[in-house]
C-alpha cells in the first residue's frame, strides 16, 4: 500500500532578531542584526498509511502546528521533503488543497459575517462540489454533527462549539482524503467533544479518511487513536502503538476486586496488593508479566468473588510523565 503522507529529513528554522530597548534601542536594531536560530521541526520523518488516525503530540512550542502548516502548504521546508498523496503541499497548491481538509482550532475558514449555510453554498462552488454530491454529504453532516439549530446563524453569533462543528462541516464537503485537525476540541464543553469525536471517528471508519489530529486533551487521542507519535524541540521522540507507550511509561494496571467475604491472606502470583479497604483490594500488575484475564481467573479459582475492575494507566499521568522526565530522549 503507497503511502498517504511521507516526511523525510523535515527541517523548518526561523531566525529570531534581537530587540533593543531603551533611548538607543532603535539605532542599534538598525546598526546590529543579532539573531538566534530556532529550530521549529529538526530532521523528522514519518510515513502515514491511508485510513490511519493518528495522534500528534508534544507540549506547547514543541513543533506540532508548524508540521501540520507544512503538510497543507501553509509553510515552505527550510529543508528536506514532503509528498502528500504524490502532491508536494506548496508547490501545486490548487490540485493538492481540493484533497485534503484542515482546520485550525483558533481560525475558522467560514465568512463571519455570512449565515453558516451561505458560507457553505460558497465553498460547493469553490470546490466544485456536483450538486448532488454537496446536499448528500451537507444531510449527513447535519444529522451527525447537529448544525440545523444554527445553519442560518451568522458564524460570528456562534459558540465555540458550534463554530467548531460547522468548520469540521465545511472542511469535508469536498470529500477529501485526507483530513488535518489541529485542536479541534480546544475549550470545548464535555457534551460538544464528545460529539466531535464520534463524527471524528465515523468519518475514519465508514469514509476511510485519514486523519492526522494534534490536541493538548489526550481523552481525544486514547478514544480515537491506536498510534501516537510524540515531538519535543522539533524532534521526533516516538512513533508507535498508544498501548506500548502506556506499557513502556505507565504506571502499573489495577485490579480493584470485591470478595464475598474478607479474607485474611490474600496472595496471587503475577500481582501485589496496593491497597486494602475491608473486603475491596486493589491490586497492582504489570502487563508485560501477566495479563488481566490470566490473573482474574487465578483469583477465581482460590477466592469468592463479588465484583472486580480493571483500570488501565491514566494516559494522562503518563505523557505528563514522559514529558518533564524526558523519557524519550
Amino acid at each position: 500500500m503507497q503511502d498517504i503522507i511521507s516526511v523525510k529529513e523535515l527541517n523548518k528554522h526561523f531566525k529570531i532578531y534581537k530587540h533593543h530597548r531603551g533611548i538607543m534601542g532603535p539605532l542599534r536594531n538598525l546598526a546590529t542584526r543579532e539573531s538566534t536560530l530556532v529550530k521549529a521541526v529538526d530532521g523528522i520523518n514519518f510515513v502515514i498509511q491511508p485510513g490511519e488516525l493518528v495522534g500528534y503530540l508534544g507540549p506547547n512550542g514543541a513543533g506540532k502546528s508548524t508540521t501540520l502548516k507544512m503538510l497543507t502548504g501553509l509553510l515552505v521546508p527550510t529543508s528536506g521533503e514532503i509528498r502528500v498523496n504524490n502532491h508536494i503541499p506548496w508547490k501545486s497548491r490548487t490540485e493538492y488543497v481540493a484533497e485534503i481538509g484542515a482546520v485550525f482550532g483558533q481560525r475558522s475558514t467560514l465568512w463571519w459575517d455570512l449565515p453558516v449555510i451561505e458560507s457553505l453554498d460558497l465553498l460547493q462552488h469553490i470546490y466544485k462540489i456536483p450538486e448532488d454530491r454537496f446536499q448528500q454529504n451537507l444531510g449527513e453532516f447535519r444529522e451527525l454533527l447537529e448544525l440545523d439549530p444554527f445553519l442560518n446563524t451568522p458564524v460570528r453569533a456562534l459558540s465555540l462549539g458550534q463554530r467548531m462543528r460547522a468548520d469540521i462541516c465545511a472542511a469535508l464537503l469536498h470529500d477529501p482524503k485526507l483530513l488535518f485537525l489541529d485542536e479541534p476540541t480546544i475549550g470545548l464543553d464535555v457534551v460538544a467533544k464528545e460529539r466531535i469525536r464520534r463524527f471524528i471517528e465515523h468519518i475514519n471508519q465508514a469514509r476511510g479518511i485519514t486523519v492526522l489530529l494534534t490536541t493538548h486533551d489526550l481523552s481525544d487521542v486514547e478514544k480515537l487513536c491506536k498510534r501516537v507519535m510524540i515531538i519535543d524541540h522539533g524532534k521526533l521522540l516516538y512513533d508507535g502503538k498508544l498501548d506500548l507507550l502506556r506499557e513502556r511509561f505507565g504506571e502499573k494496571r489495577q485490579l480493584i476486586v470485591d470478595f464475598v467475604e474478607e479474607y485474611e491472606i490474600i496472595s496471587i502470583e503475577g500481582a501485589v496488593i496496593a491497597d486494602r479497604e475491608g473486603s475491596r483490594i486493589t491490586f497492582h500488575f504489570s502487563g508485560q508479566d501477566i495479563t488481566a484475564s490470566e490473573l482474574i481467573n487465578k483469583l477465581s479459582a482460590q477466592y469468592r468473588i463479588r465484583d472486580l475492575e480493571v483500570r488501565e494507566p491514566d494516559i494522562e499521568t503518563t505523557i505528563r510523565r514522559i514529558y518533564e522526565e524526558r523519557l524519550l530522549e
